[in-house]
C-alpha cells in the first residue's frame, strides 16, 4: 500500500493526477488549474473520449503536459456516496501503480468523499508477493507515495484514520488467509496473534494440555491426525469508557483449520490447494480485532479463535467416532470433513462459560453447500435473533460485503439426530449449510447468535473493486461497521 497524505492543493509536477469526476460537472479547483498549466490538453482529451463523469466511467491520457505522465480521470455519477468515492478509488489503483507519485484532485469532494476515495486506493493496491523472487521489475508497482489533494486536510485525514485501522485489519486477514499451509500451521497463526498486544489487545493461548482439561473432545478430535498442535487464542480488547457500568462483551468466534484434506473423509485431490483458506472465519476474526483496536473503539470485544489442521494419518478421527464436546453433550463423527463445527462447538461453549457475551457472531467457510445456494455473491446468514440479524445484514450492505439470511427451524435439526449419540455432524445433502448451523446451534445455550458461512465468499477467483484477486477478508469491514453503528460509546 502506498503512503497516502492529505495535502493542500497544489499542481504535482510529475507522476500521475487523478480527477475524481462528478456527472456533467466541470473541471474546477486543481483539475482546472491541470488543464490551463496543459494548454487545454486535459478538457479536449476528456471531450475526446466523451467522458461525461457517469459512475464508473473513466479515462486515461498520456503525457499532456506540465511534466505529467498521465492524467486518470473517473467518474463519480450525480452525487456521490462514501461508497461510490471507494469504488472509483479502488478503480485507479492499478493505471496510476506504475508511477512512484500520484495526486488526486479531490477539492471538489467532501472530507468525507476524499477519505472513501483514499480507502479505495489503498484497498486496492494490496499485494500479496512475499513468495515471489523471480518477478520481472516492471511488473512490479512502484506507487510509493498518494497525495489526496482536499481543501480541508484536518477533516480528511480525521475520516481517514479510522479507514486506515480497518484496512490494516483487512491487509491483515487478507496476509493471513493467503499464506502456505506449510507456513501457516496452528502454531504460526497463534504466535502472529501476539502482534496485536502493541495496539492494547490481550493475547492468550491455549494449547492441547489446556484444552484437554477443558474438555475439548470435538476440537482435540479434529486435530488429532495432525503432527501440527492445535492452538486455541483468546484476543480481548477493553475499549469502553471508562466510568461506564461494565457490560457485557461482544463475541466474534472464527473456524481456523488452516488446512483441510477432509481427513478419514479426504477430498478430492484437484483443488485441495484452496483449503488453505479453511482458516478465513478465524483469520476475519483477528483482522477485526486489529482493526477495532486500532481504531479505538469504544467497545469491549471478545475474539477468539480455534485452530487446528485436519489430516489423515494412523492417529486420525475415523468416520463411526463419538466424541464428548465440552458442553458435555456427545456427537457421533459420520464425516470427518464436516469438522468446522465440531471446532466451533467448544470454542463456542468456552466463550459461553468465560466471558458471558452479549451477543455470538462465528465466522466458518463451513459448507460448500452454501455456494450452491448463493454464488460468490452472498454470505450466508443464520442467527436465533431477528435484531442482530438485521443488523449485520444493514451493515453488509452498508460496505459491500452482502449478507443473506438463510432459515433454521425443527425439521431441519431432527436430519442430525444419531442413533447412538445426542447428534450427528452431517445431516445429508439437503439443507447442508443448514443443518450445519443447526449443529452449531445446539451449543449457543439460547444466547443471541450469528452464523455466516462464508464459504463463497471468503476468496475470490477475480479481481473485484477493492479486493484483488485471491483472499477478500470479508467480514471486516462488515463486523466493524456493526459494532461502530450499534455498540460503541
Amino acid at each position: 500500500m502506498p503512503d497516502i497524505a492529505f495535502v493542500k492543493p497544489a499542481l504535482p509536477r510529475a507522476g500521475a493526477l487523478v480527477l475524481p469526476v462528478t456527472e456533467d460537472a466541470p473541471l474546477m479547483g486543481l483539475a482546472k488549474q491541470a488543464d490551463d498549466a496543459t494548454g487545454g490538453a486535459i478538457s479536449r482529451g476528456l471531450e475526446a473520449a466523451r467522458f461525461k463523469g457517469r459512475k464508473g466511467q473513466s479515462a486515461m491520457l498520456w503525457a499532456p503536459g506540465a511534466g505529467l505522465a498521465k492524467v486518470v480521470a473517473i467518474g463519480l455519477g450525480k452525487d456521490p456516496t462514501e461508497a461510490a468515492a471507494e469504488a472509483a478509488g479502488g478503480a485507479v489503483a492499478n493505471p496510476i501503480a506504475p508511477e512512484r507519485e500520484a495526486v488526486v484532485a479531490a477539492d471538489g469532494l467532501t472530507p468525507a468523499l476524499a477519505a472513501a476515495f483514499a480507502m479505495g486506493v489503498a484497498l486496492r493496491s494490496y499485494r500479496f508477493d512475499r513468495y515471489r523472487t523471480t518477478e520481472k521489475p516492471e511488473d512490479k508497482p512502484k506507487l510509493e507515495r498518494l497525495a489526496v489533494a482536499t481543501s480541508d486536510v484536518a477533516k480528511a485525514k480525521a475520516a481517514f484514520a479510522p479507514l486506515q485501522a480497518i484496512a490494516d485489519g483487512v491487509f491483515l486477514t487478507r496476509d493471513l488467509v493467503s499464506e502456505p499451509p506449510n507456513v501457516l500451521t496452528p502454531t504460526e497463526c497463534a504466535d502472529r496473534c501476539k502482534a496485536l498486544e502493541k495496539l492494547g489487545v490481550g493475547i492468550e493461548i491455549l494449547g492441547p494440555k489446556e484444552m484437554k482439561k477443558l474438555g475439548f473432545g470435538a476440537l482435540l478430535g479434529v486435530a488429532q491426525g495432525s503432527a501440527q498442535e492445535p492452538r486455541m487464542v483468546v484476543m480481548t480488547w477493553n475499549g469502553a469508557p471508562k466510568g461506564k457500568k461494565a457490560g457485557k462483551p461482544l463475541a466474534f468466534i472464527g473456524k481456523g483449520v488452516t488446512f483441510d484434506t477432509g481427513g478419514i473423509s479426504i477430498k478430492p485431490a484437484a483443488g485441495m490447494e484452496d483449503m488453505k483458506w479453511d482458516m478465513a472465519g478465524a483469520g476475519t476474526v483477528i483482522g477485526l480485532m486489529a482493526a477495532l483496536a486500532g481504531r479505538k473503539a469504544k467497545a469491549d470485544v471478545v475474539g477468539i479463535v480455534g485452530l487446528v489442521e485436519n489430516m489423515p494419518s494412523g492417529t486420525a478421527q475415523r468416520p463411526g467416532d463419538v466424541v464428548t464436546t465440552a458442553s458435555g453433550q456427545t456427537v457421533e463423527v459420520i464425516n470427518t470433513d464436516a469438522e468446522g463445527r465440531l471446532v466451533l462447538a467448544d470454542v463456542i461453549h468456552y466463550c459461553i462459560e468465560k466471558f458471558d457475551p452479549q451477543f455470538m457472531v462465528d465466522l466458518a467457510t463451513l459448507t460448500g453447500a452454501i455456494i450452491i445456494a448463493l454464488g460468490h455473491e452472498h454470505a450466508g446468514l443464520f442467527s436465533n435473533d431477528d435484531t442482530l440479524a438485521q443488523r449485520i445484514e444493514a451493515a453488509g450492505k452498508q460496505v459491500g460485503e452482502a449478507c443473506w439470511r438463510m432459515p433454521l427451524g425443527e425439521a431441519y435439526d431432527k436430519q442430525i439426530k444419531s442413533d447412538i449419540a445426542d447428534m450427528k455432524n452431517v445431516g445429508g445433502r439437503p439443507g447442508g449449510s443448514i443443518t450445519a448451523a443447526q449443529f452449531i446451534q445446539r451449543f449457543v445455550q439460547g444466547r443471541p447468535w450469528a452464523h455466516l458461512d462464508i464459504a463463497g465468499t471468503a476468496w475470490s477467483g477475480k479481481d473485484l473493486p477493492t479486493t484483488p484477486k485471491g483472499a477478500t477478508a470479508f467480514g471486516v469491514r462488515l463486523l466493524d461497521r456493526l459494532v461502530a453503528e450499534h455498540y460503541e460509546g
